[in-house]
């Protein structure tokens, strides 16, 4: 067994970036925010073009790459088997990038485009619910997951078919940089990616242990409390702790199952109970219009008007894609050996996709009927007290609330659990030193980083500036785009190199063995040997 050697020059600076951040904003929370929300204002709207054009152009980059020349390609040898099988991998892949946010915002986004529509559309209206009903499906659709697919795609190829160690961003950037990627750029590369990691996690955290303390106040009828959610927190914890421990066959996989086996079982609940033909119908209604609006919302930057929600929804929500896809490159290019790129593709922008769809047109179809037929004012909700209550009076509405309360709890919790298995994982294997693509980081260094992502939660939850984090890694999501750029020309080079260029006639690469790197056979894009 190889021994363990964590990598000082990765975990230290990860720490040290976070702690400059946090405490100086933690000592003077109202003046760290100012700041970052400034920084966070410039970026979405002197910015914004910037990430609507290379979210678009990612999208149809990853269609002609999966059902171009290269969609065969596997990621790994020609005789890799997957080591997971298909519900068991796009179970992972999919609440490892989502969490429990899914449940939050596919119930009380529709309500935000309610009251503050784009295109100028009355609040209120009919024509406001319509598209309120929509707009969550085109942030959580087929952009988001092209977003989160680019990374993964050349880390998944530099582990498995180029045979380099690490399991990191900077790696996957090797086919263009070289060995630069082992020195000074590719720390910053992979400090940045860490830290948008940490970022991303925060999030879920943000969102996450206000709600569950809403729930467990109501269930148990006591206040919500900074002390429940410290509660929340070392549950969270424990169940990172317990998952990580069992390492990806026995803990994150069977979690991931279990997570997606039950948001289907209470979506379905929701569907029967709730105003079905109603749900159906706007679904379908929704469909239409993101389908036919799908260019003109991509690429709207309201120039004219200002109005603001572009920079304040899309943009904002682009960057947090962003945020969170070093996570999921490094995960779900972890669990992937052996899947075609068509493959990963897919699973990504069709079954993530879809995923997505289903919460928002149930869940937000019943919000949405809540509202517009004056059952429970939710608007108002919202407006004077908050998300988590107005998310608490959906659930209240629903028949038998008393055990639907329940069910909800252990949802949240086991799915932003995952979200942290996720984490957790990627950053212990980040931060390992020559870590090839079959091994996993030691169990005690998994844990540590679920401690860490704890501890972190809990001192920025204490002094309310955990916004901060967010903020922070969105802000930082500036410069991930040319760092995604050179790892998608990175990945096209290796591929061109391996397999000929992307139109010539014969379908065919090289194999590169895992010690030399050098050509030892030829082979076709269906993993064929050819003697050579």
């Amino acid at each position: 067994m190889k021994k363990f050697q964590m990598d000082h020059q990765m975990f230290w600076p990860i720490l040290i970036f976070l702690l400059a951040v946090a405490i100086p904003i933690s000592i003077n929370p109202e003046k760290g925010g100012q700041i970052l929300n400034a920084v966070l204002g410039f970026t979405t709207s002197k910015l914004g073009w910037l990430f609507l054009a290379y979210t678009i152009g990612i999208f149809f980059f990853l269609l002609w790459l999966a059902f171009g020349r290269y969609g065969n390609v596997k990621l790994g040898e020609p005789d890799d088997e997957p080591e997971f099988n298909y519900f068991t991998w796009v179970s992972m892949l999919f609440c490892s990038g989502i969490g429990a946010s899914l449940i939050y915002w596919s119930i009380i986004e529709p309500i935000y485009y309610y009251q503050g529509p784009p295109f100028g559309i009355e609040p209120g209206s009919t024509v406001a619910v319509e598209w309120g009903a929509m707009y969550g499906m085109f942030h959580w659709g087929f952009s988001a997951w092209a977003i989160y697919a680019i990374p993964t795609l050349p880390i998944a190829y530099a582990m498995y078919v180029r045979k380099l160690p690490n399991l990191r961003m900077s790696t996957a950037c090797s086919g263009l940089i070289g060995e630069h990627s082992n020195g000074i750029a590719g720390k910053v590369i992979d400090t940045m990616a860490m830290f948008g990691i940490v970022g991303g996690v925060a999030t879920v955290l943000g969102l996450g242990v206000p709600m569950i303390a809403t729930i467990m106040g109501e269930l148990f009828n006591i206040q919500s409390s900074f002390l429940l959610q410290i509660i929340v927190i070392i549950i969270w914890t424990g169940i990172i702790a317990v998952s990580m421990w069992l390492g990806l066959q026995k803990g994150i996989a069977k979690l991931a199952n279990f997570t997606v086996i039950i948001c289907l079982v209470f979506v379905g609940y929701v569907l029967l109970v709730g105003p079905t033909i109603f749900i159906l119908d706007l679904f379908s209604n929704s469909l239409g219009l993101l389908l036919n609006n799908f260019f003109m919302m991509s690429l709207w930057t309201d120039p004219i008007l200002k109005g603001g929600f572009p920079e304040g929804w899309t943009v904002f929500y682009w960057a947090w894609w962003l945020a969170l896809a070093p996570l999921m490159g490094m995960f779900v290019a972890k669990i992937s050996k052996g899947r075609t790129i068509k493959e990963l593709v897919v699973a990504e922008l069709v079954w993530g996709t879809l995923g997505c769809w289903i919460y928002f047109a149930v869940f937000g179809g019943y919000s949405l009927h809540l509202q517009i037929n004056n059952i429970i004012p939710l608007a108002s909700l919202l407006s004077q007290s908050g998300a988590p209550v107005a998310i608490l009076a959906v659930f209240k509405s629903l028949p038998l609330a008393g055990l639907v309360l329940p069910v909800v709890l252990v949802i949240w919790f086991v799915f932003s659990g995952t979200t942290f298995n996720s984490a957790a994982y990627t950053l212990a294997s980040g931060t390992t030193k020559n870590l090839e693509g079959d091994e996993e980081p030691v169990a005690w260094f998994r844990l540590l980083w679920a401690f860490i992502i704890g501890v972190v939660a809990m001192a920025l939850l204490a002094v309310g500036s955990l916004s901060a984090v967010q903020v922070s890694s969105v802000v930082l999501t500036v410069p991930l785009i040319p760092i995604f750029i050179i790892m998608i020309i990175s990945f096209m080079k290796w591929l061109k190199e391996d397999h000929g260029p992307a139109l010539a006639p014969v379908k065919r690469g090289f194999k590169y063995s895992k010690t030399q790197g050098v050509q030892e056979q030829q082979v076709n894009m269906d993993g064929n040997k050819i003697d050579i």
